[in-house]
């Protein structure tokens, strides 16, 4: 049994759900599979080898690659915590999980999701203390201030996710307990709630505004600041060069929150739950993969890190 009903009340307590996955789609898993597959070892040996190489090679001990190392590490910690029951219910159809691990799997999915989007920022903030204040740079960015932000996004998105969770963890859950998702997502899992959801969507509206909406005004505005400083560089060469530190960054921020932004911004009767799916494939999985190259194709410093490493080898 799944679920266990509560004395003097007809409602259920869910201990554990089943998570759909792509059940549906029967004619597509194999399809889904071979892509999935290779997409996640791309994304593990691209994250973990950029971690390697960002602590080996001393010439990538400045403030972006330490950014683009937290970034790393939530790419690895974002892609094992969902590819794994993707991955089971890719191949089993249907996969069981109980409900202390879905809540678990919800804290460190909304976890990792907040946390990228204030480090987004940070590495904003970083550029525009770059390009905008180049002679304050080495006082603004300095190892005790960089410490300070990482550690700061970490801890409001550790802090603050565990009200969002714990909020869901005392809901009723009646009738089916399956997951039409691949993993415990926040919007699939309250469609399966029978209590009065009103109190968790006036939080989810607060929680969107700070932990999503805040963090991209901020991230405007560094570029606002960026855009005006490259306009009055003088030389073409000077305004490509400036430009070039920040376009991985700027296609990053428009793929992640382009692609969040449309799963759990918008009207839920905007889009099916399969087509929900396939775009939190996008931020699960593709994402996670396309971060290390997209950080790595333009940049001189990893190209060189990695032949020395390669070379040393």
């Amino acid at each position: 049994m799944n679920t266990e009903t509560r004395k003097g009340d007809n409602k259920t307590s869910a201990t554990g759900f089943i998570i759909l996955g792509f059940f549906n789609q029967t004619q597509h898993r194999v399809f889904i599979y071979t892509i999935v597959v290779p997409a996640y070892v791309i994304s593990m040996l691209g994250n973990i080898g950029f971690l390697i190489l960002m602590f080996s090679d001393h010439h990538l001990h400045k403030p972006m690659y330490f950014f683009l190392s937290n970034l790393s590490f939530l790419d690895i910690w974002n892609t094992t915590v969902t590819v794994s029951t993707l991955l089971q219910s890719l191949l089993k159809g249907k996969t069981f999980i109980s409900f202390p691990s879905c809540m678990t799997q919800l804290y460190l999915f909304i976890t990792a999701l907040s946390t990228e989007f204030w480090l987004l920022t940070v590495m904003a903030y970083d550029r525009f203390a770059a390009i905008c204040k180049p002679l304050h740079y080495p006082l603004l960015m300095n190892k005790k201030n960089c410490v300070l932000l990482v550690a700061s996004s970490w801890i409001i998105s550790i802090v603050d996710t565990i009200a969002v969770v714990d909020v869901i963890s005392h809901y009723s859950f009646c009738g089916s307990n399956e997951i039409n998702h691949f993993f415990c997502d926040p919007n699939a899992l309250l469609k399966l709630s029978c209590s009065d959801t009103q109190n968790f969507e006036i939080l989810a509206l607060s929680e969107g505004v700070f932990m999503a909406i805040a963090p991209f005004l901020l991230t405007l505005l560094s570029y606002i600041f960026i855009i005006v400083a490259i306009l009055n560089i003088c030389s073409s060469e000077g305004k490509n060069k400036a430009f070039s530190t920040c376009s991985s960054h700027l296609t990053i921020v428009f793929i992640f929150y382009g692609t969040v932004t449309v799963v759990y911004m918008s009207p839920s009767s905007m889009f099916s739950p399969e087509e929900e799916k396939m775009f939190a494939l996008l931020y699960t999985v593709f994402i996670p993969m396309l971060n290390p190259l997209i950080y790595s194709m333009r940049n001189k410093e990893v190209k060189n890190a990695l032949r020395n490493l390669i070379f040393r080898k």
